[in-house]
């Protein structure tokens, strides 16, 4: 007869073996969701996987639950991945699940990153061919359907933040097949309207949904385009190749409204600090000029102008009488020197200087004698010294 064992031993034996098997450590399953519960206190999701035959029972934890790009809902076709165990208490198998993604995602997902790929190695989504968004626009551009939550949204935060600017909507379809031609028309259409800067995009929804903002024809068109455009695509969780090639992304069309218009109210304050500091600024250089005009007239100009000019005068004529009395004296020291250097000049041409080496003059009945052919024997003639003369006559000529 075999042991006996309880039903606790029995169903952790058979998740030891669940769990020991390499192929049920992940696997992938597709299937339709049904009997799906959303526990609100814990945040975990409890459901069951089906086919057209057969059926199994799934649990996703809350954190993994969290990450989820979608809402599941009864009756939606999906791949779930995790791993299979045991759940002792019931002693029933399942799927617990770490992942799911709407059925035909995988090849959506693949599809859209060789496009993403293709389209950055041409450049499209660099970050010095982006536009700045303006600080203070004065017309908004809006493309977004014309029935849907993101308009009203939009239209209700750029009113409120921000009422100096026009808005310029121009509907357009964004979602299903026509709807990449549709945002291209109407950005067409936009552009002739000279906005500052352009809202493009939609509300959340399925990957599907989002589809029609990474079409290429689009992504080239806002490539082209010459404002700058903010991306407004479903949720901050979700991403387009809009997103990339747009100037600026926004987590949803509430937020790009903010991003594109400056808040009212903040610029009211900052004008208004910056007039109370401006007229601090300007009470502050009245005060000053104040106490300089206060001590300006009660200097002696005003209090005794005669006085002040009297002295005033007499201290500028004493400076002129010292100018002239200089000018003066520089020309007398000047024609001294020049009379000097004359006197000196004269001094070394004087006889004087000449009989003051030896030399002697001769002078007859006063006339100077410069030759023996005027001079006859007898003649009296005088002969001058340096320091006398001498009355001489002449006995002999030669």
């Amino acid at each position: 007869m075999p042991a006996v064992i309880s039903v606790t031993q029995l169903n952790l034996y058979v998740k030891s073996l669940l769990e020991s098997d390499s192929k049920l450590a992940y696997v992938s399953i597709r299937g339709e969701i049904s009997n799906f519960k959303e526990h609100f206190a814990s945040g975990h999701l409890y459901f069951t996987l089906k086919d057209g035959s057969a059926a199994v029972k799934c649990i996703m934890f809350r954190g993994n639950a969290s990450r989820l790009k979608f809402i599941p809902n009864e009756g939606m076709q999906v791949i779930c991945s995790g791993r299979i165990s045991v759940y002792e208490r019931d002693g029933v198998y399942q799927l617990y699940a770490e992942d799911m993604v709407q059925d035909g995602e995988g090849d959506l997902l693949a599809t859209l990153q060789k496009l993403k790929d293709k389209l950055a190695k041409e450049g499209l989504f660099d970050e010095d061919v982006k536009k700045d968004i303006p600080k203070f626009p004065l017309k908004v551009g809006v493309i977004t359907s014309e029935t849907g939550a993101a308009v009203k949204d939009i239209f209700s935060v750029l009113s409120r933040r921000y009422p100096l600017c026009d808005i310029v909507f121009c509907p357009a379809t964004v979602q299903g097949e026509t709807a990449p031609d549709s945002l291209c028309a109407a950005l067409d259409l936009i552009e002739n309207t000279q906005c500052d800067v352009v809202i493009i995009g939609r509300g959340g929804g399925s990957i599907e949904d989002l589809w029609c903002f990474n079409d290429e024809k689009l992504i080239r068109r806002i490539a082209r385009f010459s404002k700058p455009i903010i991306s407004a695509v479903g949720h901050e969780t979700d991403f387009t190749l809009c997103d990339f090639v747009c100037d600026l992304r926004a987590p949803t069309p509430s937020a790009a409204a903010e991003l594109a218009v400056p808040n009212i109210d903040e610029l009211s304050y900052s004008v208004t600090s910056l007039k109370n500091l401006l007229e601090k600024r300007i009470l502050t250089i009245l005060n000053s000029k104040q106490t300089d005009i206060d001590k300006i007239s009660k200097s002696r100009i005003f209090t005794n102008a005669q006085e002040y000019i009297c002295e005033k005068r007499a201290l500028s004529l004493d400076h002129l009488t010292d100018k002239l009395q200089n000018a003066l004296d520089k020309v007398v020291l000047s024609k001294e020197k020049n009379l000097c250097t004359i006197i000196a000049s004269l001094d070394a041409l004087s006889p004087t200087k000449t009989l003051l080496r030896g030399f002697a003059s001769v002078s007859k009945n006063g006339s100077g004698v410069d030759s023996v052919k005027t001079l006859s024997v007898n003649d009296n003639i005088t002969v001058r010294f340096h320091d006398g003369e001498a009355n001489c006559s002449v006995n002999n000529i030669k």
